[in-house]
């Protein structure tokens, strides 16, 4: 400690007013958040690798000469046991979606744009950050290859596989590890693998755009690995859905600096390397929780299990290694694995959960959302004609939304003598709209559209939706268009309608039906 506080006394002239240490990381290096009188500060660091304190600085200043979101290193001491980074502030990634977390993966908006930010900046990092790069300075080896591969499956074998008591032939299995190890490194890719990346090695700005920390462990290797940790790392529960989105915006962000293969090779090469990360977290959490003894571990083996039951479910046709995946499926199976629903979890800020599945969705989404107007109900719908040239009618209801259709693309009666002083109502307005047959096609379309809305809202427990039909006068086809559409859902809804010609001064309910 002390000759890190000499450290930043050579580069400020003078001791920091205050030294706070910092949570560790997972590696044996400690963190010091230095400040001055001012407040302004840095991050003092202090490891007990040399090469692991050396490729760290050596990467950041390649990364910092390729103008990469990374801390600048500002001084390093003559041993590079000790060095002063630019401090990136207080706020990571996995802090700033922690409301998503632990409501089990129901992340809100702004949790989501920080997500996509995130992932479509990591491309850049991973393909301009590898060139020019010397890889011998990478620790502690210069590049992913089949023996790294077979370490990391081993470790799963006997920090996990082993300590849970199953049943399994080695030399089978043995075989299987190394073709699959061979399918992992099939690919030459120069390209940067952050190897640790994951939400608590993103820190964010004022702005939340991203920059990136603890990439010392990084190597040359494929950037399908990067992408596996982050979106498969099991604490994070990340839905089906939010993740399918997160490799689109990946492999869409990647177009900018590489050539890009299909999107067919793309999936089925990112599935090995979420199977392969899997066993390799799953190992980490056997030596940790069943060696170490430490809860934490232990309690995230049960979301690790069911990331590789959702694997397992692809089938051989992904993965063709036949015994290492019956073992798997076995392994799944164990009693102290079997798969246990939790309840959801209502987050801090106001987002509850369905009682009944009123979507029916992929199994994997995760438990589905809704809004403070639900469950209310029951739906009254309002329906208006207007004319455009007196404005589209206010919604009362507080709600918003809605539809609001031109009806001025149809034949229009009005420009006929005999029809100029009847309305929408009136039979020869009816008559010559329907013979015309434009008015029809038109509200075949709307009933459509306003079948599905209706039920869903009926579904859901809404308690008002709105339509309106606008027209030059409000007084011909928009008249007839609302009242056709407001018989239409009485018919056959039977809920509670309410019309309102507006220029024609008319309104009607049509009450809704009482269930017996």
């Amino acid at each position: 400690m002390q000759k890190l506080i000499e450290l930043y006394r050579g580069w400020a002239g003078k001791d920091p007013a205050q030294v706070d240490r910092l949570p560790g990381a997972g590696s044996n290096r400690e963190y010091y958040r230095m400040s001055d009188a001012e407040g302004h500060s840095v991050i003092g660091v202090v490891g007990t690798s040399r090469d692991e304190n050396h490729a760290f600085v050596y990467l950041c200043r390649h990364f910092t000469q390729r103008k990469l979101p990374v801390p600048a290193v500002i001084a390093v001491s003559d041993d590079e046991l000790r060095y002063l980074q630019t401090d990136l502030g207080h706020t990571s990634l996995f802090d700033a979606i922690r409301g998503g977390r632990e409501a089990g993966g129901r992340y809100n908006r702004h949790e989501r744009e920080l997500l996509v930010n995130t992932i479509r900046e990591l491309p850049n990092i991973q393909m301009r950050g590898a060139r020019g790069l010397e890889w011998s300075n990478c620790y502690p080896q210069a590049e992913f290859n089949q023996d790294s591969v077979l370490f990391d499956l081993n470790y799963f074998k006997y920090c996990f596989l082993k300590a849970t008591g199953l049943d399994f032939h080695e030399l089978k299995l043995e075989a299987n590890f190394r073709l699959f190890a061979k399918d992992l490194t099939a690919e030459d890719d120069d390209c940067f693998l952050y190897r640790d990346f994951q939400a608590r090695n993103v820190m964010l700005d004022d702005k939340g755009h991203p920059y990136f920390i603890d990439f010392q462990g990084g190597r040359r290797g494929p950037y399908y690995y990067d992408l596996a940790s982050f979106l498969w790392q099991a604490s994070a529960r990340y839905p089906y859905k939010l993740r399918r989105e997160l490799v689109w915006e990946y492999y869409n962000s990647l177009k900018n600096y590489t050539e890009v293969p299909s999107v067919r090779h793309f999936v089925t090469r990112l599935s090995l390397f979420v199977l392969f990360r899997t066993l390799q977290v799953l190992g980490a959490y056997g030596f940790r929780g069943y060696f170490e003894r430490k809860k934490h571990f232990l309690d995230s083996i049960p979301a690790a299990m069911d990331n590789l039951r959702d694997l397992l479910a692809m089938g051989d046709r992904v993965f063709p290694y036949p015994y290492m995946m019956d073992m798997l499926k076995r392994l799944t199976e164990l009693p102290q694995f079997r798969h246990i629903e939790q309840a959801a979890v209502n987050r801090a800020d106001g987002y509850k959960t369905t009682d009944s599945n009123v979507y029916s969705a992929n199994p994997m989404d995760g438990p589905a959302t809704f809004s403070k107007y639900d469950g209310k109900g029951p739906l009254v719908v309002r329906v208006f004609s207007f004319s455009f040239r007196k404005g589209i009618p206010e919604d009362e209801s507080g709600n918003g939304g809605g539809y609001v259709f031109d009806c001025r693309s149809t034949h229009n009666p009005g420009r006929y003598e005999p029809y100029k002083k009847l309305t929408g109502l009136d039979e020869p307005v009816i008559r010559f709209l329907e013979d015309d047959g434009e008015i029809l096609t038109f509200l075949d379309s709307v009933y459509k559209l306003a079948d599905a809305h209706v039920r869903r809202y009926m579904q859901r427990g809404f308690t008002s939706l709105m339509f309106s039909f606008g027209c030059t006068g409000g007084q011909h086809r928009s008249v007839y268009s609302a009242q056709h559409l407001a018989e239409h859902i009485h018919q056959k809804f039977g809920i509670e309608v309410r019309v309102c010609h507006r220029e024609q001064n008319i309104t009607q309910l049509m009450e809704a039906e009482r269930k017996e």
